[in-house]
C-alpha cells in the first residue's frame, strides 16, 4: 500500500505536468537517477532501454515485470523525487497483467507510469477498447493499491511506428487520446511527434497534457512549450549518449593509450557525493 509521502509525490508529479512544462531526463538505474536529481531534476521518469540495456537485454518488451519493479524500487531509494516507470507494454496483454504490474510499481514506490498500446515493438496497437480497459484496469488496481492519485502517463505509438494511412494518424492519435482520458489517462505520450505544426493542432484538439519525446535535432523545451507540450522527456538518449562514451573512452585507451574522451567527467567528489547511506 502507498504512504502519505507517496500520495503527496503523486499530486506533486501531476501539477509539475500540469503547470508549465515538466522537462524529464530519463534514468534507468539508481547511479543515472541520483546524479539527474542532483542536476536540479523536479521528478524522475525511467527508460525501459536503459534498463534492459544495464541488464544486458535490446530493448523492446524484453524485461520481466520483476526486473523492471527492482529497478524502479533502487531508484525511489536513491532519490527524495517523484519517480514515474516505464512499463512498456504492461507485461502482459491483458487488463489482469496491467493491474498485477501496477501494483507492483505502487508497492516499489513509483507515482507515475508510461503505459504503451502496442503489443509489440513495431506494432501493431492494441484496439482502442483494448488499451482503454488496460487503462482503467491500471487506475482500479492503483486505487486498490491506496494510490488513486497514480499518473498514468498513456502512451500512443501511431506516430512512432507509423500506424495506418498517414492522412489518416492524427485522427487516430485524437480519438485515442479522448477514450484514454476517459479511461482514466492523466496525459498523453506521442513519440515520434515532433513536427511543431502537428503538435500544436494535437494540443488545441485534446484535453490531456502532451508529452513528447527529444533529442538531439529536436525543437527546444521552449519551442515545444509554446506549441502547448507540457512535458518533455528524452528516452534512452541519456542511456545511449553515456554507453557511447564508455565504448569511445575504451576505444581510444585501448587503441591510442590517452585519456581525452574521460576529460570532462565531474570530479570523483561530487559524483560520490549524489548517494546516500539510508
Amino acid at each position: 500500500m502507498s504512504t502519505d509521502g507517496q500520495r503527496a509525490k503523486a499530486t506533486a508529479l501531476r501539477s509539475l505536468q500540469t503547470d508549465g512544462v515538466l522537462v524529464l531526463p530519463n534514468a534507468w538505474d539508481a547511479a543515472s537517477a541520483a546524479l539527474i536529481a542532483a542536476g536540479g531534476a523536479r521528478a524522475i521518469a525511467t527508460t525501459s532501454a536503459g534498463v534492459s540495456w544495464a541488464l544486458g537485454r535490446p530493448d523492446g518488451q524484453n524485461l520481466t515485470r520483476d526486473e523492471m519493479v527492482a529497478a524502479v524500487a533502487r531508484i525511489v531509494a536513491a532519490v527524495d523525487l517523484p519517480v514515474s516507470a516505464d512499463v512498456e507494454g504492461g507485461y502482459g496483454p491483458g487488463t489482469d497483467a496491467v493491474a498485477t504490474t501496477v501494483a507492483a510499481v505502487v508497492g516499489a514506490g513509483a507515482v507515475g507510469i508510461n503505459l504503451e498500446d502496442s503489443r509489440a515493438p513495431g506494432g501493431p496497437l492494441f484496439e482502442v477498447e483494448e488499451q482503454v480497459a488496460r487503462i482503467g484496469a491500471a487506475r482500479e488496481a492503483a486505487a486498490a493499491a491506496g494510490l488513486p492519485e497514480l499518473v498514468i502517463n498513456a502512451r500512443t505509438d501511431v506516430f512512432l511506428f507509423g500506424i495506418g494511412p498517414e492522412t489518416g494518424r492524427f485522427d487516430d492519435v485524437v480519438a485515442r487520446a479522448g477514450a484514454y482520458a476517459r479511461a482514466g489517462a492523466d496525459s498523453l505520450f506521442v513519440p515520434g511527434l515532433l513536427d511543431l505544426a502537428t503538435l500544436s493542432a494535437l494540443t488545441a484538439r485534446v484535453d490531456l497534457p502532451v508529452n513528447a519525446m527529444a533529442g538531439p535535432g529536436a525543437p527546444s523545451v521552449e519551442d515545444l512549450r509554446v506549441a502547448g507540450v507540457r512535458r518533455v522527456s528524452v528516452g534512452q538518449a541519456i542511456a545511449q549518449a553515456a554507453y557511447s562514451l564508455a565504448r569511445r573512452a575504451a576505444v581510444e585507451v585501448l587503441e591510442k593509450g590517452t585519456f581525452d574522451s574521460l576529460a570532462d567527467a565531474d570530479p570523483f567528489g561530487e559524483v560520490n557525493g549524489a548517494f546516500h547511506l539510508r
